[in-house]
């Protein structure tokens, strides 16, 4: 077939199938393009897969090497220009008109009949390479020309004597039954022949590095206690202070973090200031529908304008009720703690829609729906699951099952991976693939189902292609950054359109080693020690970057035109989501990275991985 939309698109962390949850602005959105080409280096590896939906018949083009060197920075990148440097080629598709095509600034299209006969649809390797046509980003003009308006951007070698480039690509071809096995086989693919090589990281170090910096942050604001929202590196001055629920404050999760790290290193600070952050929580964030406030804000002492996030509301009440049953262990009762959970699992269960499902968010003045979209459902259920197992209560464990078949058949069957970024509109992101693998993990431990098993392995294998497996030289203007020594393999980006990201995806490096030791896939083993070391780039691990706090990282920035820009700030979920797996890692396997973890034997690995069989 020559149409478009005959064929589901793969180019990891920009296009899945049509597109169809992508921000107007990315590659993919607007179908009646002619050209859809974007620089290699926007893609988390540099591969792009077109698959016919009726045959399964698949072709992929891939860079054959992880070699591109340093452009030419000494000029502003424009409509056109020359850079004997560059070295980046760009993979999509076209099916252009027999017409030029080139676009004023403000994105007149200037077009010009010519000769040459076009072929209809193809799959293209473009060298040096060319983005276009990209929609552009919302921008107005006191111009009569007022459309939905796109850019090309053109990068040429000189034509001279003497000069000349040469370049290397992969070509895949075959046949799958549907888009998932087809991504999942070219990905790997491409993957075992371009994955960086893994970053040596002396964990542990990491570990309490973080922790002490957590401690020191960790402070009494009023009658609050908690962290800046954000501190600007190095030198981490805080630029704003708010407490968040989830999401990007984890303001209980750390709390949890620094009861179980005080208690168990004998830091009777971190453990104090822990107590004090989910107290704070408990006695100030309950509503009377019987969801908690999700931003509270020391300055006006009260909370921010924000509604009902659910994914947010599951990030608190497990962190919370993780704390209340790492004490009941020691044998101390916080009941406050459990009727917190118990107010808002109450309120899950008498929201849940028949359908089993959840919305996005509620209004904080009625309890009512607040956003339609039911794609966050997922992320609910490891809480609910994990309160059963501490009530012992059916309704939990009930609610929880009637979500994970509507997840598995709207998240998974469907693969609409969307909406778990608060602050983003209900688009196509990566930690919806994290917060799915979350929830079917969840399921699979408390019934062993093999549905559920089936709907962690796609999760999974979705998630990971939005990893940087693959790097490229990246120039960095601050000093003290680690990315002035080390590479960008390990960062992922957020949402479709890549180019950049952050290293969120450390958050699963214990998810995927227990996927290894349940299915033997050796692939994943790998791929958790990727994501567990490499991520640890953007840190100062040790304190030699000279960053105010050690082990600390950026929260995320843009590195697709070799150049690294971001706000160079510290957010708190930037640690918590690295302490999270290192203290899941060493409670479950008894090591702090997956080369431990490897040293126990296979037997006593599974029989650790039934985690719910002692998590009470």
């Amino acid at each position: 077939s020559e149409e478009i939309r005959d064929y589901d698109y793969f180019a990891p962390a920009n296009w899945y199938k049509l597109n169809e949850y992508a921000k107007p602005h990315v590659m993919g959105f607007d179908l009646d393009c002619e050209y859809f080409w974007r620089r290699e280096v926007n893609y988390t590896l540099p591969l792009f897969a077109a698959q016919h939906r009726q045959t399964g018949e698949m072709v992929m083009l891939s860079r054959w090497a992880s070699d591109i060197k340093m452009r030419d920075h000494n000029f502003v990148q424009s409509e056109h220009i020359v850079d004997r440097k560059f070295t980046i080629g760009s993979i999509g598709i076209s099916k252009p008109e027999s017409k030029t095509l080139n676009y004023l600034y403000y994105g007149f299209p200037l077009r010009k009949d010519i000769a040459t006969k076009r072929q209809g649809l193809s799959i293209d390797y473009v060298y040096p390479g060319v983005d276009g046509q990209m929609p552009r980003v919302d921008r107005g003009y006191n111009i009569d020309y007022m459309m939905q308006t796109k850019t090309m951007t053109r990068m040429y070698h000189p034509l001279e004597e003497g000069f000349s480039h040469s370049y290397a690509i992969g070509v895949d071809f075959g046949q799958y039954e549907g888009f998932y096995a087809m991504m999942r086989d070219a990905w790997r693919r491409v993957y075992r022949r371009l994955r960086d090589p893994i970053f040596p990281v002396d964990q542990e170090l990491q570990y309490r590095n973080c922790m002490e910096s957590l401690t020191r942050l960790t402070r009494q604001y009023g009658d609050a206690w908690g962290l800046p929202f954000s501190c600007q590196l190095p030198q981490m001055d805080v630029s704003s202070v708010s407490f968040q629920f989830g999401f990007v404050g984890q303001q209980p999760g750390i709390g949890y973090q620094l009861i179980r790290y005080g208690d168990k290193e004998n830091r009777p600070e971190s453990y104090q200031k822990g107590l004090n952050i989910i107290e704070f929580w408990v006695r100030t964030a309950m509503t009377e529908h019987g969801a908690p406030q999700n931003c509270y804000n020391p300055t006006i002492e009260g909370f921010e304008p924000m509604p009902f996030w659910t994914r947010m509301i599951a990030d608190g009440l497990e962190n919370i009720l993780d704390a209340y049953v790492y004490l009941k262990k020691k044998g101390e009762e916080k009941p406050a703690w459990l009727a917190f959970c118990r107010r808002a699992a109450d309120w899950l269960v008498r929201v849940q829609n028949a359908d089993g499902s959840w919305y996005r968010a509620y209004n904080t003045t009625d309890g009512s729906m607040r956003m339609d979209s039911k794609a966050n459902t997922i992320s609910v259920v490891r809480f609910l699951i994990q309160f059963h197992l501490v009530t012992g209560e059916p309704q939990y464990k009930e609610a929880a099952l009637r979500a994970g078949e509507w997840a598995y058949n709207n998240t998974y069957r469907l693969f609409e991976y969307r909406g778990s970024t608060c602050d983003n509109t209900d688009i196509t992101d990566n930690e919806s693939g994290i917060y799915a693998m979350f929830g079917f993990l969840s399921l699979y431990d408390l019934t062993g189902g093999q549905k559920w098993l089936e709907a962690l392995i796609g999760a999974a294998d979705f998630t990971e292609t939005w990893t940087y497996c693959w790097s490229f030289p990246v120039r960095v203007l601050w000093p003290n950054h680690p990315f002035t020594k080390h590479r960008i393999s390990g960062q992922s980006p957020v949402t479709l359109g890549g180019g950049g990201g952050d290293m969120y995806m450390a958050a699963c490096a214990y998810i995927y080693y227990r996927l290894y030791v349940i299915t033997g896939d050796a692939h994943y083993r790998d791929y958790a020690e990727f994501i567990h070391n490499n991520t640890r780039q953007a840190n100062d691990v040790d304190g030699s970057f000279g960053y105010a706090l050690p082990g600390l990282s950026h929260e995320g920035g843009r590195f697709g035109e070799q150049t690294f820009t971001s706000h160079y700030h510290w957010l708190p979920w930037v640690t918590y989501v690295e302490v999270d797996p290192l203290s899941r890692l060493y409670d479950t396997f008894g090591a702090y990275d997956i080369a431990g973890a490897e040293r126990m034997s296979p037997d006593e690995r599974a029989k650790r991985n039934r985690i719910y069989d002692s998590f009470v």
